[in-house]
């Protein structure tokens, strides 16, 4: 009887689980049906999705594009290790290359250290993630009064068993294999395997294993009621037992032998455990962790601002170089932009490899609040405008960067300040994105009037902001109503950005489903094109990247966004209008912000500026004008078009826009050394010869 009922439970759950698999797959197939037909009506389709890598309109739609190391929810290097373990079986050694050699299919290498691999290895511990759901700790909270009564159950069934056969099974259980050991150690590997491997769920991927651990659950329930119904007799008798307990010597020879094989199943039991962040499954990666897959070096260096802010200023260090590069993200974005690409394609690490000291701007804005006062409210951390970008957050970012690699030099090459006559040791390149070409230019400007050094010998301005004034009817009608409302919204929304942990990770992803089901992203990555005035950016790829996880993200200050309204309002790169001519007065000594195109004829540092011709976000338009006043006033500017979008810039590889900015990066030269006066090269060769 007990064997009929668990046949027809075992039959019945299957049949529901097949039933509501299908279900769920028929409902998402249909709304990925119905966007593909809607995705074929929205107009200017074709230029959108054929512009970001991984559409193709015919013959097949296909999801948009991840970053090269994160396609498919697997980093680049986590298949690398997946194809290592394969190949290894085959061949006993592998010979690896740390040297900066670049291979026929241009594969730049990274640095193998023995570092690099410890901390590859912990990124998998950190990042490998169970395949278990995050509806399933919600569940299991839900559940939790179910599972304590049938835990009572199923130990009151297993005391019911004969003690033969719970001997019969102990023993078989202690018994030592060879051949069990073999096969524990083949499915670890597997398991290490499948983890580093596994790619991120998205919301559907988990409501399918909620629906499934719901069924699990209740079925189980069911069993064991209907086992409770089948055999009443045994149930009272075990509960008798347990009311009126009788020790016998039988029972403690079974209680010595489970504590004996208590430790043999305790390892078990233990590595099956997994975490929070774990059971969620999805991508908190940062860009250290980026780095230190690759085995690049990484160094984070936190700096504190004159008004509080502590921002993250992180490093690809080459301690002895005599040449840096500073990279500053745009709006909405963080050091992360940088490093996406992977090896091949990425500024950052194109950088090092050429033997350049890599410095990462983080400006402030994160959701986290870094800041000196830990009670600082949310209205005054995010009273801050592209102002305080450029004169509070770059300034500190930069004048740590000349301490720390003035000391590290000064250590490294005792003679390196005689040899530069006390000036600065290294030569410092500049590469700005979007707003962070904004900030920089207005650092440049402040910097000389206020007659203090920009520390910099170069500048690489990719898509700068600034100017706003040809823009989309959408950008007009932003601005008229942040003009407009800014009394009102300033003091109820303060920034935007996504406040709970739980919206961001379903924003993650979410990200991960529009990839998955390519229709659906094609029409998201359409409607946000239009936003932007058809900008053929990766928008649905962007939201998959990792900065923007449950634990932090980037978000904008309402204050930013008004600045930049202001700019295109009055058709200038001009600094924040406090909004009265006494608070103008007060900041700047004059009833109008400053005009910082006025000022360019300071500029006194080599100026290469990119624009980008499928561009609606800053259209070229816009950039040129920047050109054709830096040229006005006499500064040595150069200005290329290249046909890409804005996030082009920064997201997506193209090897074009790389090679020409290391080039331009690659004109700098190392800090010129100065002849040693005649004492110094006695003092030298006396340590020569004493060598």
């Amino acid at each position: 009887m007990q064997r009929l009922v668990d046949n027809v439970l075992a039959v019945t759950k299957e049949s529901v689980k097949t039933v509501t698999y299908e279900s769920l797959n028929n409902i998402v197939s249909l709304i990925n049906g119905v966007s593909a037909l809607l995705l074929t009506i929205l107009p200017g389709k074709a230029n959108i999705l054929e512009g970001v890598h991984g559409w193709e309109l015919r013959p097949t739609f296909r999801g948009p594009r991840f970053p090269r190391w994160m396609e498919n929810g697997v980093s680049s290097f986590n298949q690398f290790i997946h194809e290592l373990s394969v190949d290894s079986d085959a061949s006993s050694s592998i010979d690896y290359s740390s040297e900066e050699d670049f291979s026929d299919d241009n594969i730049c290498p990274s640095p193998l250290s023995p570092s690099s691999h410890a901390s590859r290895a912990s990124s998998f511990s950190r990042y490998g993630g169970k395949r278990m759901g995050w509806l399933r700790v919600i569940l299991s909270w839900i559940l939790l009064p179910a599972n304590t009564l049938l835990a009572i159950v199923s130990r009151l069934f297993y005391s019911s068993y004969p003690s033969s056969a719970r001997s019969a099974l102990l023993t078989e259980s202690e018994k030592p294999s060879h051949v069990s050991s073999v096969k524990k150690l083949h499915s670890l590997k597997d398991h290490i395997i499948h983890r580093t491997t596994d790619r991120r769920r998205g919301v559907i991927e988990d409501l399918h294993l909620a629906i499934e651990i719901f069924i699990e659950a209740l079925f189980e329930i069911v069993q064991k009621a209907a086992c409770c119904l089948v055999s009443p007799v045994e149930v009272i008798a075990i509960l008798w037992r347990w009311f009126f307990p009788c020790s016998t010597g039988n029972d403690d020879i079974r209680g010595s032998r489970s504590d004996a094989s208590a430790p043999e199943t305790e390892p078990v039991e233990t590595e099956n455990r997994t975490s929070f962040r774990h059971s969620l499954n999805t991508d908190a990666r940062t860009c250290q962790d980026v780095i230190t897959e690759l085995g690049y070096p990484y160094e984070a260096i936190h700096v504190i601002t004159a008004d509080g802010y502590v921002l993250l200023l992180e490093r690809i260090p080459r301690r002895d170089a005599r040449k840096a590069v500073y990279l500053q993200h745009g709006i909405l974005d963080s050091s992360m932009g940088w490093v996406s690409n992977g090896v091949v394609g990425s500024p950052a690490f194109a950088a090092f490899d050429q033997g350049y000291d890599v410095f990462l701007g983080n400006f402030r804005g994160l959701v986290s609040r870094e800041h000196n006062e830990k009670d600082i409210s949310s209205q005054q951390y995010w009273r801050y405008s592209i102002n305080e970008h450029g004169t509070e957050d770059i300034p500190a970012m930069i004048e740590k960067i000349y301490q720390v690699k003035t000391s590290e030099l000064k250590l490294s090459q005792p003679e390196i300040m005689e040899e530069t006559d006390n000036n600065q040791p290294f030569k410092l390149c500049a590469i700005c994105h979007s707003l962070g070409g904004a900030a920089m230019l207005m650092y440049v400007v402040t910097r000389q009037i206020e007659e203090k050094p920009h520390r910099l010998s170069r500048l690489i301005l990719l898509s700068p902001a600034g100017f706003h004034h040809d823009s989309n009817i959408v950008f007009t009608l932003m601005e008229y109503i942040f003009l407009t409302l800014a009394p009102v919204m300033a003091p109820l929304i303060p920034a935007f950005y996504i406040p709970t942990r739980f919206f961001r990770m379903l924003l993650n992803k979410l990200a991960r489903d529009f990839h998955n089901y390519p229709a659906v992203g094609g029409v998201v990555q359409t409607l946000m094109s239009y936003v932007v005035g058809g900008d053929s950016s990766n928008w649905v790829g962007v939201l998959g990247l990792p900065h923007y996880n449950m634990n932090d993200m980037p978000g904008l200050s309402f204050n930013v966004v008004l600045h930049l309204a202001q700019m295109k309002r009055s058709r200038k790169f001009r600094m924040y209008d406090y909004g009265s001519a006494s608070a103008n007065l007060e900041v700047y000594g004059s009833p109008e912000p400053l005009d910082l195109g006025e000022y360019y004829g300071f500029i006194n540092i080599p100026v290469d500026v990119v624009a980008g011709r499928k561009d609606t976000v800053i259209k070229p338009s816009m950039v040129r004008k920047h050109y054709r006043l830096m040229k006005k006033s006499d500064v040595d500017v150069s200005y290329n078009e290249f046909e890409y979008a804005h996030l082009d810039f920064t997201f997506s590889h193209h090897e074009e826009l790389l090679a020409y900015v290391m080039s331009r990066v690659l004109l700098v030269d190392p800090a010129p050394k100065r002849q040693l006066s005649e004492k110094s090269m006695k003092l030298k060769r006396k340590g020569q010869s004493r060598s």
